[in-house]
């Protein structure tokens, strides 16, 4: 009986940045493909959606995504991913994005 009351624990599995990616807001489209995203380390970067994600992403302003810059030109990037209300919440609650709310 002990084991039914028990809560159930949370699996929320939530991709992180990681090596050169960086966590940004979007906060303007450009057109097309193009929008400009103010990133964690307090750059404005004209960002892209490389071609194998232009149908499944679809962005808008205020949206959280990561960005991965360009090697020769630290000034662009491409998003490469977009995240969800539920995994914005648990960024949230373990303190992921706590330096993105002060940034911005």
């Amino acid at each position: 009986m002990e084991q039914y009351n028990q809560q159930p624990t949370e699996f929320v599995r939530v991709k992180l940045p990681r090596g050169r990616e960086i966590l940004g807001i979007i906060e303007q489209r450009v057109g097309g493909t193009r929008m400009q995203v103010k990133c964690v380390d307090g750059k404005l970067r004209n960002c892209r959606v490389p071609g194998r994600l232009r149908r499944s992403l679809w962005l808008r302003e205020g949206d959280i995504v990561i960005v991965e810059p360009w090697e020769f030109d630290n000034e662009k990037g491409d998003v490469l991913f977009k995240y969800n209300p539920t995994q914005i919440q648990w960024l949230e609650r373990k303190g992921h994005l706590k330096n993105i709310k002060n940034e911005f």
